[in-house]
């Protein structure tokens, strides 16, 4: 297997740790076909997974969810996913979060992630012996992001910089076979 891009999140600075757990994708797990996206030769379900949080750290304003691949052969990642303004007291996002606006809560919304639309976006990677990791964050913030829906997800990344009283990651994998 080839080597793999380091988690990015590693070279920012630390931030406290609190609890992500999901009813449908366990920590090193792989992701179901459920999550898969439905396109480019694959037929997944393109449904975003549950999550669940808790500890937060104290004076979370807010949470901005994000899904990350680093692996992806673009030398930046591809983001599938990015829910920016989440309420305080969010504590949990329903499987299919990630089809529109409409099932958040509050003032939460989509920005558009790398597929160029604005929700969930799954994994799809290149067929092959290569196993893609999906690093879903929740990241506790100060304040609300002064962001629109037209935000790049790497802009959004930018703003969590400043933002992030601390975060909580869940990572799982996905790997198209080879015919």
């Amino acid at each position: 297997m080839a080597e793999r891009a380091p988690n990015p999140y590693q070279f920012l600075p630390d931030k406290p740790a609190f609890q992500l757990t999901s009813d449908d994708v366990a920590e090193g797990g792989m992701l179901a076909e459920l999550h898969v996206f439905n396109g480019f030769g694959l037929t997944g379900g393109n449904t975003s997974p549950h999550l669940r949080w808790s500890g937060a750290p104290a004076g979370t304003a807010g949470y901005v969810v994000t899904v990350l691949d680093p692996d992806a052969p673009t030398g930046s990642g591809f983001w599938h996913w990015a829910v920016v303004n989440l309420p305080a007291d969010t504590t949990e996002l329903p499987r299919g979060a990630g089809s529109g606006d409409d099932a958040l809560t509050g003032s939460a919304f989509h920005v558009r992630n790398d597929y160029g639309t604005r929700g969930y976006g799954g994994p799809a990677p290149l067929a092959g012996p290569k196993r893609h990791r999906y690093i879903f964050t929740v990241h506790a913030l100060d304040e609300p992001l002064g962001v629109d829906a037209d935000t790049s997800p790497a802009a959004v990344g930018f703003n969590l910089f400043f933002h992030t009283l601390g975060r909580a990651q869940l990572i799982a994998e996905y790997e198209v076979p080879e015919a």
